[in-house]
């Protein structure tokens, strides 16, 4: 009796094809909407942490200032570091980081460039991996040896995108230093427009070659690596403690640092991009019951056309839940077919969107099946009051019916 009553819903549909084209429209932009948004926002949120984690693993970063702002705020001293790798638990590895702008210059290429110094177990904390050469040691470190490792960007704006530069010398202001190695590519990641634009050198060849600065507060920041399982918030805390102890600020001052938590701020935009996401989706699944009213309108009509059939079947036998059973079959069936053009529609706007936004394009089963079924839902619900009135109907009364 199901397959019997498809097949007759099957053909009304075709015989009146932009009656129910028109009819399912909403049906398929809801459906596309909402699979599009969900999908394009769970691309999104995993862009997001894939940048993030870009800048390092469980990474801690601590600045002078508030905010990315430094201004007026002091510096760090290595005691601070030491002290922060002694006293504060749950942390896996440190490195202070010392900046000098310079101009780095190859033969006859030149440009401005950020030089950081830090310690050898930097590259470790950063994810920093080779593509070429080595990393620099703790021997050179505490030799201040002018040794640099340079990112994908360096090499290719000074030495071209064919060339080796390992071995070959570059002057940053009046420090010549010597290319050991080459940082595989990033790209984008954190607050960063290009992770590979950069030049790595020991703190000491910097502090003491570059920009005669000798002891005292002269790092600009720290990196610190949490243990894998240890709570980052524990360490942003215990961190914050000491360093307030450290600069002896009192209760009622602020605080004239600040500790940047990668796995916080990953959390913090995920959850917003969520929220954002349900929110456009549950804004495009009014869609759908825009169609589901479109399907009970189109349906009463339908219901009112075929009055003298509905009058004839019932005179010749057929029981009302048969009736009921073959509008309602119609309904869903309308309903189903705009689902599958929804789905189908939301799989090319996101494989042109993604490219579009920059985000993937991650295949959810999940969201696909329960937009689908959500679809039947519609033409079940909106299709059950025709259905109802048709089976309803008396069949004399039907049979007079012009």
């Amino acid at each position: 009796m199901l397959l019997n009553a498809l097949l007759i819903a099957l053909r009304e549909i075709r015989r009146n094809v932009t009656r129910s084209f028109l009819t399912v429209i909403g049906i398929v932009i809801g459906v596309a909407a909402v699979v599009t948004m969900v999908t394009l926002g769970r691309g999104a949120t995993e862009a997001v942490k894939s940048q993030i984690s870009k800048m390092g693993s469980n990474l801690l970063v601590l600045r002078p200032g508030q905010g990315w702002s430094s201004w007026g705020a002091p510096q760090f001293s290595l005691d601070d570091v030491h002290a922060i790798r002694d006293q504060v638990p749950g942390i896996a590895d440190i490195a202070p980081i010392v900046h000098s702008n310079g101009t780095v210059v190859y033969q006859e290429n030149s440009r401005a460039f950020d030089v950081q110094g830090t310690t050898s177990n930097y590259f470790a904390i950063a994810n920093w991996e080779l593509a070429l050469g080595r990393f620099f040691t703790d021997a050179e470190v505490a030799e201040a040896s002018p040794v640099a490792v340079i990112g994908e960007t360096i090499r290719k704006e000074l030495f071209g995108a064919d060339v080796d530069p390992v071995g070959e010398r570059i002057r940053v202001k009046n420090t010549t230093f010597e290319v050991i190695g080459v940082t595989k590519v990033k790209g984008q990641g954190g607050f960063s427009d290009d992770l590979d634009d950069n030049v790595i050198t020991p703190y000491t060849a910097v502090l003491r070659r570059m920009s005669g600065r000798g002891n005292g507060n002269n790092i600009n920041q720290v990196s610190i690596s949490g243990r894998d399982g240890y709570p980052s918030a524990h360490i942003v805390a215990d961190v914050s403690s000491l360093m307030r102890e450290r600069r002896k600020l009192t209760p009622n001052e602020d605080n004239n640092f600040n500790v940047f938590d990668s796995l916080q701020l990953a959390d913090v935009i995920s959850s917003s991009t969520k929220v954002m996401t349900s929110l456009l989706g549950a804004v495009a699944g009014v869609s759908l019951l825009v169609g589901g009213i479109g399907i009970m309108n189109i349906m009463l009509v339908s219901v009112t056309e075929r009055t003298r059939e509905i009058g004839i079947r019932l005179a010749i036998g057929a029981r009302a839940r048969e009736v009921l059973l073959q509008f309602l079959v119609e309904a869903v069936t309308l309903s189903c077919v705009g689902g599958v053009a929804g789905i189908l529609l939301a799989w090319f706007l996101c494989d042109v969107l993604a490219g579009v936004v920059g985000a993937p394009f991650l295949f959810d089963p999940k969201i696909n099946l329960i937009a689908f079924v959500f679809s039947a839902a519609i033409g079940i619900l909106f299709g059950f009051m025709p259905a109802r009135r048709a089976a309803a109907l008396d069949p004399i009364e039907a049979l007079r019916h012009e």
